[in-house]
C-alpha cells in the first residue's frame, strides 16, 4: 500500500483501537491524530458525518466507521485477517457486530445510575460472554491459531475489564474460563497492547469517575 494513511483517533475509543490493531497486524505505516470529541473541530465534522472516531484518511480521502475501515484494509492489503471461506468470513463479520453490541452493554454498565442497574448490566455482560464462549474455537484466538479481525474487535473490549477488575469483583468471567484465557492471550499480543498509549488505564479511570454513575461512586468509596 503506497497511500498516505492517517487515523483520526480518540485516546479511549475502542473502535479506533480495532482499526489501529488491524493496521499494525498488516504492518501498515500510518499517522495517528487525536481529536477532542467533547469539542469537535469543524475540520473533523467535515470528514466524519456521524461525528465519531475513527476516520481513516487515505491520501486525504476519508473512510468512516471502524468496520468499513477494517474491510477496506482487508480488500487492499495482506496478510488477510478474515477466513478465506465465504461462510466463515460472514460468521466472523457477524461476531464483529456482536462485539459492538458488547461495547454498548459496557457503556450501559459504566453509566448505570444506581447499584441495581449496575448489577443488572454486569449480569448482561456475563450472559454476553457466555454466548461467545460457545463460538470459540480451540484457541488461542477466536478461530484457532490465526489472529483475525474478530480478535482485533475483542482486544479493546477486554481492555476495559483490566480497569473494572481493579474497582470491584464483578465476576464477569467466572463462568467462562475459555473466554478469560482468550482475554489473557489478546492482552499479551503487541498489536493489541500498543493500540493505546501507556497512560490509557489512568485516562479511563478519570473518564469513569466523571460519569457520576454507580461505578464512579464505587471508585470514590
Amino acid at each position: 500500500m503506497s497511500e498516505r494513511l492517517t487515523l483520526i483517533s480518540h485516546k479511549l475509543c475502542p473502535y479506533v483501537q480495532r482499526a489501529a490493531i488491524v493496521l499494525a497486524e498488516k504492518g501498515i505505516a500510518f499517522e495517528r491524530i487525536d481529536v477532542d470529541l467533547s469539542n469537535k473541530p469543524d475540520s473533523f465534522l467535515r470528514i466524519s458525518p456521524l461525528g465519531k472516531t475513527p476516520v481513516l484518511l487515505v491520501d486525504g480521502e476519508p473512510i468512516f466507521e471502524s468496520a468499513v475501515i477494517c474491510e477496506y484494509l482487508e480488500d487492499t492489503t495482506l496478510p488477510r485477517l478474515h477466513p478465506g471461506n465465504a461462510l466463515h468470513r460472514a460468521r466472523h463479520r457477524a461476531w464483529m457486530e456482536f462485539g459492538s453490541a458488547v461495547l454498548n452493554t459496557i457503556a450501559g454498565f459504566y453509566n448505570a445510575p444506581d447499584e441495581q442497574a449496575l448489577h443488572s448490566k454486569a449480569a448482561e455482560l456475563r450472559s454476553r460472554f457466555e454466548q461467545i464462549k460457545a463460538a470459540l474455537g480451540d484457541g488461542p484466538y477466536f478461530a484457532g491459531g490465526d489472529f483475525s479481525v474478530v480478535d482485533a474487535v475483542f482486544g479493546p473490549i477486554f481492555r476495559y475489564f483490566d480497569v473494572f477488575d481493579g474497582i470491584a469483583d464483578f465476576g464477569i468471567f467466572k463462568a467462562t474460563p475459555r473466554v478469560q484465557a482468550w482475554r489473557v492471550v489478546l492482552a499479551a499480543r503487541p498489536t493489541v497492547r500498543d493500540a493505546v498509549e501507556p497512560a490509557y488505564p489512568q485516562l479511563l479511570q478519570r473518564f469513569l469517575v466523571d460519569r457520576r454513575s454507580a461505578l464512579s461512586a464505587l471508585m470514590k468509596a
